[in-house]
């Protein structure tokens, strides 16, 4: 190795030992309004005047900022012998609470709640399981029942999920021709994928499937009561009956999930999906050697740690698909995700 290969590789084991920061730093300059701030002053302003706005220590705050420019989620420059301080489009983008494509939610999400279960890593990778509750069940029922045990919480989760989808959504509806499945159901859905169905497709309707403490959150504070096309449906999609459709959608649905289960929901909705129906999966592919991408690793991990779930190849997910009696199965790659489209 030579000397300035060993220098970066130096310079990443110093910030690859102090990564666990990084959500902590995005999530709390967002929630103390850092970034909403510089995006409606419309100019850059100095450490001072942001810790005096936003009430905070001026010494705590440039070191906050700093590490912020650091990152490349703010900007710096040098005016009358002043440091000023200014957003990057990321920050304006993605990262203000107030941004056009926020993703408020699911930085709050990773810095508190899978922050917090990261402590336990070892643990899950030495008993094999999630450990979200330690002293008592650790299975994905449990996950969902901590962030379902109070409105707030819930309607937290949902408004991670609905940023992704706004973001990420129509990305994935667009991978395949959907036009031929004018009646979806969308299991475990929030409203988010299901208006970008109905905006893509004009004649379709989407009926969304879930608990009934999510259908209220929803029809409260997700689908407003004028979209007619988006209905919602109270049930347990692993024992109530399902609504038949042409096409069901599980967006992240699967990977929160055993094996075994998954082969029984995917039976459950091959039983009552239409004939020349099909469903669409929505997930992170895992490359067939494992070797990527990143993303699907680093969401392995967040199943270990909260699910009994974990990220699948594509061999995988054809294997779940055909054991439940879909056929005719296609992979596209969207920009993050992977949609997987099986028929009946």
């Amino acid at each position: 190795m030579s000397a300035t290969e060993e220098a970066e590789s130096l310079k990443m084991l110093f910030r690859n030992q102090h990564a666990f920061l990084l959500p902590k730093i995005m999530f709390t300059a967002s929630d103390l309004g850092v970034f909403d701030l510089l995006m409606e002053s419309k100019e850059p302003l100095t450490s001072v005047t942001i810790a005096e706005r936003l009430g905070t220590s001026p010494f705590g705050m440039e070191r906050l900022l700093d590490a912020c420019v650091g990152y490349k989620f703010l900007q710096v420059e040098r005016k009358e012998n002043q440091t000023l301080y200014g957003n990057t489009n990321l920050a304006n983008l993605y990262l203000g609470k107030r941004s056009p494509k926020t993703q408020y939610y699911s930085l709050k999400l990773n810095a508190e709640f899978v922050y917090m279960r990261a402590q336990h890593l070892a643990d899950s990778v030495r008993e094999g399981e999630a450990q979200t509750y330690r002293l008592s069940d650790s299975s994905t029922k449990k996950f969902y029942e901590a962030m379902y045990r109070s409105e707030s919480g819930l309607r937290e989760f949902m408004e991670y999920m609905h940023e992704m989808w706004s973001l990420c959504g129509r990305d994935v509806l667009n991978a395949f021709d959907l036009s031929n499945f004018p009646l979806v159901c969308d299991l475990g859905g929030n409203g988010a994928l299901a208006k970008e169905y109905i905006s893509l497709y004009p004649n379709s309707t989407v009926t969304i499937l879930d608990l009934p403490e999510v259908v209220e959150t929803g029809k409260k504070h997700f689908v407003s009561s004028e979209e007619h096309r988006i209905t919602f449906h109270e049930g347990d999609f692993f024992k109530d009956p399902i609504p038949e459709a042409d096409l069901y959608i599980l967006a992240r649905i699967l990977h929160s999930f055993t094996d075994e289960n998954c082969v029984h929901l995917l039976t459950r909705l091959n039983k009552a999906c239409k004939p020349g129906g099909g469903v669409l999966v929505v997930e992170i592919v895992l490359n067939e050697d494992r070797t990527g991408p990143l993303e699907a690793h680093i969401y392995g991990l967040v199943m270990l740690l909260c699910t009994a779930g974990k990220e699948r190849t594509l061999s995988e997910y054809n294997a779940l698909l055909s054991a439940a009696g879909f056929k005719d199965i296609q992979q596209k790659k969207a920009i993050l995700f992977d949609a997987i489209l099986g028929r009946k």
